[in-house]
């Protein structure tokens, strides 16, 4: 074989072998960003350098490989369904005290799913390899939370907390809260446990107290009816023959 021949091969051996570590990269880039959808962004965001992120995103997946996760049962399920609606039913008379209650509520879920819940950003690293889509609500949610504690937040940032933690809470949950499990009902509910979204959850009492006010100026409004009609003078005025009769 001659020199030109052997160098030709040689190139061509090489591009071959680019090719395939190519494709293998591209192939793992591309389960990690079907595994972690927007969280592959944000981790590449985040790091400024695609490789160590997605380095990261792998480390996150062994660790999680280690971890003993376990689905809940059809009762704790419509218990944690159940618990959601006495915290939907809070947010009338006291909307932080809910928020805070909802963040408990996700907590303790997130502890009985397996995750360990020891510090807030290892919890998200564990919770983006299986929960990546909603991980963004949680992150909303747990802000508005803090910012809650230390009284900046506005019944509205609060109703939207609400919201991004019911989006997670349905994900570890295994089933969509609006519809309970088929399981044997909660003590006292004959009905499936309704968790709603922003435009279907309860108005706290400050928002309400203007509606009352209306309500109860309407109530206290006297009504006044319309005059009976007169009658014709032909139905009211005897005849002289009936006079005489």
């Amino acid at each position: 074989m001659s020199p030109i021949a052997i160098i030709v091969l040689i190139i061509v051996v090489l591009v071959v072998i680019a090719a395939i570590v190519y494709g293998v990269q591209a192939g793992r880039r591309k389960k990690l960003q079907s595994t972690f959808g927007p969280e592959y962004d944000r981790a590449v965001a985040d790091s400024g350098n695609r490789t160590e992120a997605e380095k990261e995103l792998r480390e996150r997946e062994r660790r999680h490989a280690e971890l003993e996760l376990k689905p809940l049962s059809p009762e704790s399920q419509a218990k944690y369904s159940a618990d959601w609606e006495e915290v939907q039913l809070k947010f009338v008379d006291d909307p932080a005290e809910a928020v805070g209650t909802a963040d408990d509520l996700v907590t303790r879920l997130i502890t009985e799913r397996g995750y360990p819940t020891r510090d807030y950003e290892d919890r998200l690293a564990d919770l983006s390899v299986e929960h990546a889509r909603t991980l963004g609500n949680y992150r909303d949610a747990h802000e508005i939370s803090e910012r809650n504690r230390a009284g900046e937040a506005s019944t509205e940032d609060l109703r939207q907390a609400l919201v991004h933690y019911r989006a997670l809470f349905a994900d570890l949950l295994g089933t969509d809260p609006v519809q309970a499990p088929d399981s044997a009902p909660v003590a006292g509910q004959s009905e499936p446990v309704k968790v709603s979204d922003s435009s279907d959850l309860p108005v706290s009492g400050a928002d309400t107290a203007a509606e009352r006010s209306d309500a109860a100026t309407t109530e206290d409004t006297p009504k006044t009816s319309a005059p009976a009609p007169r009658k014709a003078a032909d139905d009211t005025t005897t005849t002289a023959s009936d006079t005489s009769r």
